[in-house]
C-alpha cells in the first residue's frame, strides 16, 4: 500500500488539514504521515507478539538510515524525504520510540512522565511537519510542541474508556489520587463529581496547551502552518465540546461532523490567505 492510500485509509483529521498544501508539499507530508500510521499501527497490531512488534519496530529504525533488500516501498520514500527537508534520523526514531512506550508502559505516575510520550508521538510528528510546512521562524518549534501536547492531552480526554479496555491509563496516577478517583472506579465505569474534576483538570492542562501555541505561532508562519491551525481549530472545538457534556465519555464517542470540520478548515484556510490577526481561543 503506498502513503496515498495508507493517508486516506486512516480518515484521519490529520489528513483534512492537507487540503491546504500544494502539490509538492502535500505529496511530501502524506509520505511522513504513512510513516507515522505504518509505526503506529505496528504498536498497536492485535496479531502481533510484543516481540514481533519490537522487531519491526527496530526494523524501521535501520531503515530510517539505509535500505533493505526486502523493504517495503515507503521506506525509501521515507528516506528521501528526509534527505529533501535535512531531517536527522533522530526527529523520526523520537516518534518510533513514542509508538514503542505503549508495548510495555500502561500508567503513568506523573504528568512529567506522561509528557515525555505525549512529546514522543504527538509534538515530535509537529516538528517534522513544520519542516514540511516550510516554516521560517525557529520559534514555530515552540509553536509545534505545545500544539503536539494540546492535541494528544485532547486525544486522551476523548478516549479514556477506549484505551482503557486496551489496559492503558494516560491519565497520571497522581491525578487520580489527587481527585479521589481509583482505578477501580474507572473499571466500572463510575461517573460522579470525583470524575469530572479529574477530566476537568486534563482539559484545564489541554487548554494552556492550546493557548501557549496560539501565541507562540511567529507572524511570518502563519499562512504556511494552515494545516496546523486547522488541527488546532477541530481539535480545540472537539475539546470544548467534550467539556459543555461535562465529560460524559463513557457513553459516547465525540467527534465533529464533516460539516462542523469543513466550516473550520475553511475559516482557517481565509484566515491563513489573509493573514489575519489570531485570537488565542476559538
Amino acid at each position: 500500500m503506498n502513503a496515498a492510500a495508507i493517508t486516506r485509509q486512516s480518515k484521519s483529521n490529520l489528513a483534512l488539514a492537507f487540503v491546504s498544501l500544494g502539490p509538492e508539499r502535500k505529496r511530501d507530508i502524506t509520505i511522513f504521515y504513512a510513516f507515522c500510521r505504518v509505526v503506529d499501527d505496528i504498536a498497536d497490531s492485535a496479531e502481533l507478539s510484543i516481540v514481533e512488534k519490537r522487531e519491526r519496530l527496530t526494523d524501521w529504525r535501520q531503515m530510517l538510515g539505509a535500505s533493505d533488500p526486502d523493504e517495503p516501498l515507503l521506506a525509501r520514500d521515507v528516506r528521501q524525504l528526509m534527505a529533501k527537508y535535512s531531517l536527522p534520523p533522530g526527529m523520526l526514531e523520537e516518534i518510533i520510540a513514542g509508538v514503542e512506550m505503549d508495548l510495555s508502559i500502561a500508567r503513568y505516575p506523573t504528568f512529567e512522565e506522561l509528557r515525555v510520550y505525549c512529546y514522543r508521538v504527538a509534538s515530535a510528528v509537529g516538528l517534522v511537519s513544520i519542516e514540511i510546512f516550510g516554516h521560517r521562524n525557529p520559534r514555530c518549534r515552540e509553536y509545534a510542541i505545545d500544539l503536539g501536547l494540546a492535541l494528544q492531552m485532547t486525544n486522551i480526554i476523548r478516549d479514556v474508556w477506549k484505551d482503557f479496555q486496551t489496559g492503558r491509563i494516560y491519565l497520571p496516577q497522581e491525578d487520580l489520587a489527587r481527585f479521589r478517583y481509583s482505578e477501580a472506579a474507572l473499571t466500572k465505569r463510575q461517573y460522579n463529581e470525583q470524575f469530572i474534576q479529574l477530566m476537568q483538570f486534563q482539559a484545564s492542562r489541554a487548554r494552556e496547551f492550546f493557548s501557549r501555541a496560539a501565541t507562540e505561532l511567529p507572524p511570518e508562519d502563519r499562512r504556511a502552518m494552515a494545516p496546523a491551525e486547522i488541527m488546532r481549530s477541530i481539535y480545540r472545538a472537539l475539546l470544548r465540546r467534550i467539556e459543555l457534556d461535562n465529560f460524559r465519555v463513557f457513553e459516547k464517542e465525540y467527534r465533529l461532523s464533516r460539516l462542523e470540520k469543513a466550516g473550520r478548515i475553511t475559516a482557517q484556510l481565509f484566515k491563513s490567505f489573509l493573514n489575519w490577526p489570531r485570537r488565542a481561543s476559538v
